[in-house]
């Protein structure tokens, strides 16, 4: 990580950790919206973000007596809608879905510019979900387990195939194969649905994605799961093995996070507010077992904390993408 990043982190940290000391009696008149608020999700409708970003918006709507209106604008696994979100007035009206493989991932991946700055034009609002990424495959795929996969494509170099709809679900895959020595061909996709689609027609024979893109199929049978990159069980698909219960305890800490951002700029106290009112809405009971019912473990966590785990998996992310050389295939 070049200095002129480092300096750059450390602005964010010093931004998110003065809005923490902003005081309560401030920080509750910081935001009070008397229009739209919206959520832009940088994905096609149907996956993860697009689930949470709805389950969410509906409880800040009510907490805010004002309608949030969730906005997909999808394209460059996710850059194109970051891009345009950090670009809008920073007034706390439009959020942006902060993901993992967009903000910790997307910086090394592509060659050309992002069309943002992860450390320069946002600011961390707060987590909002953390839960593993499952590998799923199409039945006619001769293997169930990690070990045999690892078998079958060590016997046949390159054929197998493995989509992604964004690239943290996709260096999830790339981790299994650089400790592993194995090869597979991977395949970008824009969102989660026409990954989904494709993997159950059999036109690609693998996809790693979240569980909310998946869990329906795999109870009912048309797709098989292969493991879950964590080290805790996935609440829809409790039999599903673990990384390290499948033999793979160094792919037992790689959690897909979501959460929220809004542009640089946005006032401290407003920061502080709509931590708040996240927060809020996720320790709520309804909505927890709602983002459970889809695989989603509620996360909360306070703006700082949220830069500190971006930072770190940027660092991460970085390492792998440059001594495995992993390209952006999409």
């Amino acid at each position: 990580m070049t200095n002129f990043k480092r300096v750059l982190i450390a602005g964010l940290f010093a931004l998110v950790a003065s809005a923490g000391t902003t005081s309560l009696a401030l920080a509750e008149g910081a935001f009070k919206p008397t229009g739209p608020v919206r959520i832009v999700v940088p994905f096609p409708p149907g996956g993860g973000t697009d689930a949470m970003s709805r389950i969410l918006g509906e409880k800040l709507g009510a907490i805010w007596q004002q309608p949030v209106i969730v906005e997909n604008r999808p394209g460059a696994q996710g850059n194109v809608g970051t891009a345009y979100a950090l670009k809008t007035p920073p007034d706390g009206m439009t959020w942006v879905v902060a993901h993992q493989g967009v903000l910790a991932v997307n910086p090394f991946l592509y060659k050309k510019d992002l069309g943002f700055d992860v450390f320069q034009d946002m600011v961390p609002i707060g987590r909002a979900t953390q839960q593993p990424f499952v590998l799923v495959a199409n039945p006619k795929v001769p293997a169930s387990t990690l070990k045999e996969l690892e078998a079958l494509a060590k016997a046949e170099p390159g054929k197998l195939s493995f989509g992604s709809s964004a690239a943290g679900p996709q260096l999830a895959v790339e981790m299994f194969k650089y400790t592993t020595g194995v090869d597979m061909l991977h395949v970008a996709y824009k969102g989660a649905g026409p990954a989904v689609i494709d993997v159950l027609a059999g036109n690609i024979d693998m996809l790693v994605a979240n569980p909310t893109s998946i869990a329906q199929h795999v109870k009912s049978g048309k797709l098989k799961a292969l493991v879950a990159f964590g080290s805790e069980p996935v609440s829809v698909l409790p039999g599903v093995a673990t990384a390290p219960q499948a033999g793979y305890p160094m792919l037992g800490d790689i959690p897909e996070w979501y959460g929220f951002a809004v542009p640089a700029g946005t006032p401290e106290a407003t920061v502080r507010k709509l931590n708040e009112d996240l927060n809020t809405a996720l320790r709520d009971p309804v909505v927890a077992r709602k983002l459970s019912e889809l695989g989603l473990n509620a996360s909360p966590t306070t703006p700082a904390e949220f830069a500190n785990q971006i930072r770190r998996d940027n660092e991460r992310w970085g390492k792998l993408i440059r001594e495995a050389g992993v390209r952006m295939d999409g």
